[in-house]
């Protein structure tokens, strides 16, 4: 569903160019979930603007479903680093955000806003403003806001990067049942092995800058997935591998 071919992006700077992105080549297939691992500076995030349509590559193509990416698309949902409210809005209105941009019916979306708070854990705080809610419900209510459009693809960068490691765990089982719920793609770029090994289908390694894809490792696991897998010895194994190949290409986390 979703394609990188030969994707390159030089930025130009004061200082001279700098090439992010060499020669990317990446296919998601429909339905799949898949991780961007590697160090700062590699390219994930960089990558994944590519696909969001927020940057045009200096060489190569990205493309959805064969047609190519050349701007923002409808059937693309974000979830950035931080979850990024407007702080004079309520929750409710955050999330319908996306919504009223596209000019959906107004009503529908709440509706369907409402019902995304509720599958979130936040229904009872639909009219708080984001001060008055912890980080991890703030990240909760940026994933509803990610998903009220109904959009085919998500793109997920670091959206876990600020939480302390208990929310982390919480929201990455969160995030599972709402990707399986919806039977959605996923592009998720994070510094964490443990949280690619638990979500992903396929785990993908990007070298240092300039980034290119160096391994690509497949995750065994039924789903869904619990927290306990994180203590077996199978998952043991997967994490020593994803960190073996980002040593190899000197990008260990």
């Amino acid at each position: 569903m979703l394609q990188a071919s030969d994707a390159t992006l030089v930025y130009r700077t004061r200082n001279g160019r700098i090439t992010a992105l060499d020669g990317v080549n990446l296919d998601v297939s429909r339905g799949a979930f898949v991780s961007v691992i590697g160090s700062s500076g590699c390219g994930k995030s960089t990558l994944l603007k590519l696909f969001a349509g927020l940057l045009r590559p200096s060489r190569g193509s990205v493309r959805i479903d064969g047609a190519e990416i050349a701007g923002p698309n409808r059937r693309i949902g974000i979830a950035f680093q931080r979850p990024t409210l407007m702080p004079w809005k309520t929750v409710l209105q955050n999330v319908m955000v996306p919504a009223e941009a596209q000019g959906r019916d107004r009503k529908e979306s709440r509706r369907h806003a409402e019902t995304l708070l509720a599958l979130v854990g936040l229904a009872g705080f639909a009219s708080n403003f984001p001060r008055e809610l912890s980080g991890g419900m703030q990240q909760r209510a940026g994933l509803a806001r990610m998903l009220v459009h109904e959009p085919e693809v998500l793109l997920l960068d670091e959206p876990f990067s600020a939480l302390d490691a208990l929310t982390r765990e919480e929201l990455m089982v969160e995030l599972q049942r709402l990707w399986l719920g919806n039977a959605r793609t996923a592009l998720f770029v994070t510094h964490s092995i443990a949280e690619a090994a638990f979500l992903s289908d396929r785990v993908v390694v990007m070298s240092p800058r300039p980034g290119r894809i160096v391994a690509t490792i497949e995750v065994p696991f039924d789903r869904p997935r619990r927290l306990s897998l994180l203590e077996t010895a199978g998952f043991a194994t997967l994490t020593g591998q994803i960190r073996h190949a980002l040593d190899a290409a000197g990008a260990g986390t």
